[in-house]
């Protein structure tokens, strides 16, 4: 028996077979130490910058890689299956294509990390009602997408940014066991429209003045196990 407090439920299960293309959406997922089975486990690299600290195409680089939807051939055994990418004008490569890697730019290759390439820990959360809250702030409604989260959560609490007050604490979720480490400091990526693609610098210009940067929060995995859509959360004691 799981004992704690309920403080919300799984809205959306978010993965990213390739970093910074769309999510795929799933309807439960199994969770291991390195995150949710088949997020983010491919990349592609900038020209020349094999050796850099951060050497990935990102959408600070390319707004329509929101565009370019890639979905697991078999989605029940993601790291043990290829990666296709439908991109925007309707062609579908596997991820290891080079006429894929030639659209994306010239000397631009695919790297496979079977670990994910997690730019600071292996989950993501965000609550509906700082999606919401932010909105407020800028005047008009966002998507929970355009913070890239593995998991969507709706909150039981009344509090406007609720996920805050889960840092440094434990939640269960479905049969795996979380740690929230800390809140989510943005970058730039959070200007990028999932579905224009369009780049407004309000979004983090109030993210920064009204959040100290921080935005949803940052977790790692402390049991293994699966997370559905429709599951609670529940803060341990």
């Amino acid at each position: 028996m799981v004992v704690g407090v309920p403080v919300g439920r799984v809205a959306a299960v978010l993965r990213y077979p390739v970093k910074s293309m769309a999510a795929e959406s799933v309807a439960d997922v199994d969770v291991s130490w390195h995150g949710l089975a088949g997020d983010r486990r491919w990349a592609f690299v900038r020209p020349d910058l094999s050796g850099n600290g951060f050497p990935w195409l990102t959408l600070r680089q390319r707004n329509d890689l929101n565009d370019y939807q890639p979905g697991w051939a078999d989605p029940d055994r993601p790291d043990a299956s290829s990666v296709l990418v439908r991109t925007p004008a309707g062609a579908q490569f596997d991820v290891t294509s080079p006429d894929l890697a030639a659209e994306l730019g010239a000397g631009v290759r695919v790297m496979k990390v079977n670990r994910g390439t997690f730019d600071t820990m292996p989950l993501s959360l965000i609550t509906t009602r700082t999606v919401e809250q932010l909105g407020m702030l800028l005047g008009r409604e966002l998507s929970a997408l355009r913070f890239r989260p593995n998991l969507v959560i709706e909150p039981f609490s009344a509090a406007a940014f609720p996920e805050d007050e889960w840092v440094g604490r434990d939640l269960m979720v479905g049969t795996t066991a979380i740690r929230i480490d800390a809140r989510d400091q943005r970058c730039v990526v959070v200007n990028v429209d999932p579905v224009t693609g369009r780049r407004d610098p309000k979004v983090l210009s109030a993210i920064s003045a009204h959040r100290e940067s921080c935005l949803g929060v940052y977790g790692s995995t402390l049991r293994p196990g699966r997370v559905a859509v429709g599951d609670d959360v529940v803060l341990q004691s």
